[in-house]
């Protein structure tokens, strides 16, 4: 184990007091920031673990910080906790010019003063550091790096950043493995290294297994907002990161799916052998986890949100307005059966389901990758069992943005490729989607939804994408 990995000594004092005017101008702007739109007031240090000391050329801090927003942009309003960033700040003297693009800024006063504080992901020295920490197992300080002793993880392999992240930041090594690096954290059991995990156990093929990870056991005392959470938040740990096999040479399906509809190619093959590796994930999740029952009272509460998503989005973007008795059909409809003593299973599910979470092997094999969620959703929540049919509709949703993104655009393209994926789906589970067609339209209709208000918001030239399924839900006979 090397002496970087070792030493247990904790970030200097005053060090977050002197980043805290630079960390005000540089977080809103990187791209995995939830807090857009509103000012960062200020932050609230949860964690700091010195990894390299700043008295040679580099320092190294891991910092779990809270940053401060208020609850709405204007002068006065009242305090939001705000969300806990993972940041691995280096220190240099000077930035060399391959590292301009990390700058954070410049220190100008606290124990640092003087010195250039950056974001150390694009460097390969603090890279390979939390290499060498996941393979050696180290304790440093309050984090902790862990690993499967049945995979081999070769020291000396050469880091590069993924510029394409959004959410999280993704390092790759050699071309063996990544390692992705939560930048929201919080405090319970993660999904994406929960999951994973359990598909691992069962011997799942459809799922890359994580070959170690890194947590951090933070003292509730330090985060008020932890010390004022649920009982069962007490004392778990905060997942940071998760190391994969890299899956050299795959493809992303969003991107693959792009390609095929600019040459004109038919997916259909394609969509069903990824509807077989989605049935396979699901029934083994359903194998390695607890699945429940949802009756009359759990779809009612289910429906009822599904209902108040759709009032709000409603008085969001008025062009939904036209459709809103139609739509709220789909989930009364869905009601209707609960009271009349259907049932329905739930279980884990990926739960954030598109083409861009699927990658395919040269060989044609296809894997789910990103069990985080939706970021944005409470970890309680990401956490539930939910019928299978809710990945099935982000995936059916995902062909449709493909289809719909070309030009011109090309619904029957996306209607093959729905059809050949519930029919893959079936092949592999024995059930097919589309056996439950008010389920099935319920969940679609709530992620259009969901759509229509994210586009109005962030790209309105993408309105029209998810307004065109809105017509086609709202139809009568025009369930899938």
């Amino acid at each position: 184990m090397s002496e970087a990995v070792t030493r247990t000594v904790t970030a200097p004092p005053g060090l977050l007091a002197s980043l805290d005017p630079l960390l005000r101008e540089w977080l809103p702007r990187q791209r995995w920031f939830a807090g857009k739109g509103r000012p960062v007031t200020g932050f609230t240090l949860v964690e700091a673990t010195e990894l390299l000391p700043a008295n040679g050329k580099l320092g190294l801090y891991h910092l779990l910080v809270r940053a401060h927003q208020p609850s709405v942009p204007s002068h006065g309003a009242p305090g939001h906790p705000g969300d806990c960033y993972q940041l691995l700040i280096g220190v240099r003297e000077a930035l060399p010019p391959r590292l301009a693009p990390a700058l954070i800024g410049h220190l100008a006063t606290g124990p640092l003063a003087g010195r250039t504080a950056y974001d150390a992901l694009h460097d390969a020295r603090p890279a390979e550091l939390l290499l060498e920490a996941l393979r050696t197992q180290a304790r440093i300080g309050g984090l902790r790096f862990e690993r499967d002793l049945d995979q081999d993880i070769r020291s000396g392999l050469v880091p590069r950043v993924v510029t394409a992240e959004q959410s999280n930041s993704s390092i790759v090594y050699g071309d063996t493995f990544i390692l992705k690096l939560l930048r929201r954290i919080v405090p319970g059991v993660n999904p994406d290294l929960e999951l994973p995990l359990a598909l691992a156990r069962e011997g799942c093929p459809r799922v890359p297994a994580p070959t170690a990870w890194m947590v951090a056991d933070v003292d509730p005392a330090a985060d008020p907002v932890i010390s004022a959470a649920p009982a069962d938040l007490a004392g778990q740990p905060y997942v940071l990161g998760v190391l994969q096999p890299f899956l050299q040479g795959a493809s992303d399906g969003w991107e693959l799916a792009l390609r095929e509809l600019a040459k004109g190619e038919d997916f259909g093959a394609e969509a069903r052998a990824l509807g077989r590796a989605t049935a396979e994930v699901h029934t083994t999740l359903a194998r390695a986890l607890p699945t429940v029952t949802l009756g009359h009272m759990q779809l009612q509460l289910m429906v009822d949100g599904m209902i108040e998503r759709l009032e709000a989005a409603v008085q969001a973007v008025p062009a939904l307005r036209p459709y809103a008795r139609d739509l709220r059909s789909a989930f009364t409809a869905l009601g209707d059966l609960a009271a009349e003593g259907r049932t329905w299973t739930a279980q884990r599910v990926h739960g954030d389901l598109h083409l861009g979470q699927c990658l395919r092997s040269p060989a044609g094999e296809w894997w789910l990758i990103d069990f985080e969620g939706e970021p944005a959703r409470p970890l309680a929540e990401r956490r539930m069992p939910q019928p299978a049919v809710r990945d099935v509709a982000g995936m059916l949703r995902s062909f449709d943005y493909a289809a719909r993104s070309a030009d011109p655009p090309q619904p029957d393209w996306a209607e093959t490729c729905r059809s050949a994926y519930c029919s893959g789906y079936a092949e592999a589970s024995g059930l097919d989607p589309r056996t439950d067609p008010v389920l099935l339209r319920a969940y679609e209709t709530d992620k259009a939804i969901y759509e229509v208000v994210y586009e109005a918001r962030h790209r309105p030239d993408w309105l029209p994408v998810p307004l065109a399924a809105i017509d086609r839900l709202a139809s009568t006979g025009h369930l899938t």
